[in-house]
């Protein structure tokens, strides 16, 4: 299989016309990792098993906390989680303007926070596909110093402001967070799913990665080069099953952010459902951990009430009083639904969400 594999490689290095040198690396470490892969697995026996559960029901017993996992920095997340566990695949999902991209940097600079004050020897590794690593870089300074993000990129600021967005720097310079921005700057429309699987892998090895955020899972591709007649579910499936295998195989928690179908903005209640997850059935699947992202106050903002022909003014008043009170109850209030937890339960949790600020809180 090795002699065919490298006759391959070879055979296509002397046709660069279709072939890329660096697409025919990529393909020969995959297939040559999974080969290695192949031969290492073996099947273990029930009292390696039974060793294995008891040391993670030991870990679990004698926390203080609860927290077993990656902690989110989220109290009420991380009281029915655990924390992000190991091996696990956790999907982020919500329809645009939800603040997914912030949730996510945020539960990545809480994690990194909290490996430098244990003293673990850890770091976090964040790939983003949308944001260049500067944008990403002044969303956790506005998150961290609590100026607006567009004062920021104004540079309107204060001088004290100025003087704890300096002050800041220093602080979140000195945190174990790695940001990859190299798909950003690619030319390409969409990024293969195996290109990031072997970043993240080389990236492991120079340094001891506790998680790995991507933001976002529709940007990525599952082959080097779009296909016009590739099927987007199918590929979808082959892409989530990548990540799947890489949180098992480093055994560490990947968090990526994926998008919502338009469907739910159809409905009333548009609170979202594991339905709604975008172009395939195996997101769901695949996924250990579902958590959906949804605020109210961005869709009451975006139906404010306008009197009917023939409503009277006293009906229009109260119609729109109660708008109003509805909204100011849901003011900075997001909603976190864990849609599927593999592990333990669903359910929600409420947190507190500043968005000039882009950051997330605990709610009281």
């Amino acid at each position: 299989m090795l002699i065919r594999l490298y006759e391959s490689a070879a055979q296509q290095a002397f046709d660069l016309k279709s072939n890329e040198p660096e697409q025919i690396i990529e393909n020969v470490e995959q297939t040559h990792l999974a080969l290695t892969q192949a031969q290492c697995s073996e099947a273990i026996s029930i009292q390696s098993a039974v060793l294995s559960a008891v040391e993670m029901a030991e870990k679990a017993y004698s926390s203080k906390s609860g927290i077993t996992g990656v902690p989110t920095g989220f109290e009420d997340l991380d009281r029915k989680l655990g924390g992000l566990q190991n091996s696990d695949l956790i999907v982020l999902g919500g329809r645009p303007s939800m603040g997914k991209t912030a949730l996510a940097v945020n539960i990545a600079v809480n994690a990194a926070k909290y490996y430098e004050s244990a003293n673990e020897e850890k770091s976090v590794l964040f790939f983003t596909l949308e944001m260049s690593k500067d944008q990403l870089a002044n969303r956790i300074l506005s998150a961290s110093t609590g100026i607006p993000v567009a004062s920021i990129h104004r540079g309107d600021m204060k001088q004290d402001q100025f003087r704890t967005y300096v002050e800041a720097t220093q602080a979140i310079s000195e945190l174990p967070l790695y940001i990859d921005d190299r798909f950003h700057i690619d030319s390409r429309a969409a990024f293969p799913v195996k290109t990031l699987v072997k970043r993240a892998r080389r990236h492991c090895k120079n340094h001891n990665t506790g998680l790995i955020v991507i933001d976002y899972l529709h940007l990525m591709q599952s082959t080097g080069s779009a296909q016009a007649d590739q099927n987007r579910t199918v590929e979808i499936s082959e892409i989530t099953r990548a990540l799947q295998w890489l949180a098992r195989d480093l055994n560490i928690p990947v968090l990526v952010v994926s998008q919502l179908s338009r469907a739910l903005e159809q409905r009333e209640d548009k609170r979202p459902q594991l339905s709604d997850l975008r172009d395939s059935g195996s997101i769901e699947h695949d996924a250990d951990v579902v958590l959906f992202l949804y605020r109210e106050e961005y869709y009451l903002l975006r139906h404010e009430p306008q009197r009917h022909v023939g409503e009277t003014q006293e009906k229009f008043h109260n119609r729109y009083n109660g708008w109003h009170e509805n909204l100011a109850q849901q003011h900075n209030i997001a909603e976190l639904i864990i849609a599927k937890h593999r592990h333990g339960p669903i359910g929600s949790i409420k947190l507190h969400f500043d968005a000039e600020c882009t950051r997330f809180g605990n709610l009281g």
